[in-house]
């Protein structure tokens, strides 16, 4: 199962990297996508994700050829 994973603003920064290319053998998690890209680091605080660009909850289930996107909380004013 394939897996595009993004990262943006901060984030994106913070690690270094815009995205990654996972490769699964079996089902998977939103946590377990992050896990995985990096190398179980814990997610940080207040981190949101996405699921082909709808909001995601950490224990979603992802299936083969999605995007992951994982984004700091936008503020506005």
């Amino acid at each position: 199962m394939s897996i595009k994973v993004r990262y943006f603003a901060s984030l994106k920064e913070s690690l270094g990297r815009a995205e990654d290319d996972l490769e699964f053998s079996g089902p998977a998690t939103v946590k377990e996508v992050w896990e995985r890209a990096n190398a179980g680091k814990p997610l940080p605080d207040h981190i949101l994700a996405a699921v082909n660009m709808d909001y995601a909850q950490l224990n979603n289930a992802v299936r083969d050829g999605d995007e992951v996107a994982f984004f700091p909380p936008v503020t506005g004013g």
